[in-house]
């Protein structure tokens, strides 16, 4: 009786006191947060309310007690009581976000697509050979794929504008520091390694974004958003080639930043992230190489995305070298590529949306990438050559197109899409690394000929296809499914 009344004596008490008042508001806003070993914390949004002895069973909840631990929490659980509901798969705000994120696609993808370009002006102007020149556009699309763990995980944790707004900031600083650049080192820094980050911080998240505001026109949409690749990859080597000649590199790439700047400006503003965050979680799912398809779908598209970019990489060198073909020729060939890719990211993404489902159509689309990579051989004419770009280019840009809604199948919990985005991008991050130069070094083997490395890129996109398709049957089986 005695411990009854003086509990409500306390309760009393702090009733009338504001301070105790404002403490117990606190603590029923903030959850848990607790520390982790790397000194920063994680938030748990889940944790259960403590009780203890010396709480005479009132219950109590532990609260972010610094300026930094509440500011990451606001960031990354302002709406994490919000229920979203089900996508909602269409409807302006839906579009809106993937009208957004194929500017992102403009300002990542695009640069890299662009990177023939300023191949040529650097191996002109700072007189290093091609090789040292590729290492800039290798290590900046390296960093786009090995960051989208990391970023990917982030975007998982409600993290996904301070991420974003990161990245974008420090691919526009790039821009701009790029101006400035006199020296190869110098470009490496900024183009290859700043550039490269502030792409990564971008892309995956935006890229794990779009999935969540669909459901049966989840491929449409990410067919739109990654044309944005092919759009950049026009838009900007046009850019470049009006403006060089007239007004000099520095403020070609200065206006490059502005427009830059400008575009991304839209998706800073009105990119959204739909569901809730999710509550503390590993940096790498390893959980997720035990499931078959997915194991599989990660060693599949590592083997076709070592070959398949280095078709878009040789193409120009083949034409000036074995067929003697003209430098706006080779420049020509890498645009009609980026062309062609823009129908044939969305009509192949229609088609996964109303009748056969993404696996069913991307194993057959690698299939044809291998048999044209290995047809690249015939090739004897500049005509030759066209006719192989628009082809070539349009398959492998429907694998690319696919690709993406293909992974979003393989997570049953959208939740997760970040963080297990990112680690397939981070396996293809090996790719740009390492397959520009294996083709690089066969054609030296070679003696400059072109046969050993188109044997080699149709022989592991094949590889990757058959592991493409034991993903396939991981998943549905052999019968005939939508899948």
């Amino acid at each position: 009786m005695e411990q009854d009344l003086g509990n409500s004596r306390r309760i009393a008490e702090e009733s009338a006191d504001p301070t105790s008042q404002q403490q117990h508001e606190d603590n029923t806003i903030y959850p848990h947060f607790k520390g982790d070993e790397n000194g920063i914390g994680s938030i748990d949004v889940n944790q259960e309310n403590e009780t203890g002895p010396e709480s005479d069973g009132l219950t109590r909840q532990s609260t972010p007690t610094t300026v930094l631990a509440r500011t990451l929490f606001f960031i990354c659980m302002r709406e994490s009581g919000r229920d979203p509901g089900p996508p909602p798969d269409g409807g302006f705000k839906a579009w809106s976000q993937v009208a957004l994120a194929h500017l992102v696609m403009c300002n990542t993808w695009g640069y890299i697509n662009s990177f023939g370009v300023f191949q040529t002006y650097y191996t002109e102007t700072l007189h290093r050979p091609p090789s040292d020149i590729s290492w800039i556009g290798s290590v900046q699309t390296f960093l786009l794929f090995f960051i989208g763990t990391f970023s990917g995980r982030a975007t998982d944790a409600g993290l996904f504008k301070l991420t974003w707004v990161i990245g974008a900031t420090a691919e526009v600083v790039s821009i701009f520091l790029t101006s400035l650049c006199t020296q190869y080192w110098q470009l490496f820094l900024t183009q290859g390694v700043l550039q490269g980050i502030g792409c990564g911080l971008m892309f995956c998240p935006t890229m794990s974004l779009v999935p969540t505001y669909f459901t049966k026109r989840r491929a449409l949409a990410m067919g739109i958003v990654a044309t944005g690749s092919a759009t950049g990859g026009l838009v900007l080597p046009g850019i470049v080639n009006a403006l060089l000649p007239r007004v000099g590199f520095a403020w070609t790439m200065r206006t490059l930043g502005f427009i830059t700047l400008g575009s991304l400006l839209p998706s800073l503003l009105f990119l959204q992230q739909r569901l809730p965050p999710r509550k503390s979680g590993p940096i790498v799912e390893w959980v997720a190489f035990k499931e078959a398809p997915y194991s599989l779908f990660a060693i599949g598209m590592f083997f076709v995305f070592l070959g398949l970019y280095i078709g878009f990489f040789y193409i120009g060198s083949y034409a000036t070298n074995t067929l003697h073909a003209s430098e706006s020729t080779s420049i020509n060939l890498v645009m009609v590529m980026n062309a062609v890719g823009i129908v044939s990211r969305i009509i192949p993404c229609f088609c996964v949306d109303m009748w056969t489902g993404p696996m069913n159509l991307l194993v057959p689309f690698s299939l044809l990438s291998a048999i044209i990579a290995y047809a690249w051989a015939g090739v004897d004419s500049v005509g030759g050559l066209y006719a192989f770009s628009v082809v070539y280019g349009a398959v492998t840009a429907a694998v690319q197109g696919i690709f993406s809604v293909t992974l979003t199948t393989l997570t049953a919990d959208l939740k997760k899409t970040g963080v297990r985005y990112g680690m397939v991008l981070s396996i293809l991050s090996i790719d740009v690394l390492t397959g520009n130069p294996i083709a690089g070094a066969l054609i030296q083997i070679d003696d400059g000929e072109y046969l050993y490395m188109q044997m080699f890129m149709g022989s592991s996109m094949l590889v990757g296809t058959l592991a493409l398709a034991g993903a396939r049957i991981a998943k549905s089986g052999v019968a005939w499914v939508r899948t």
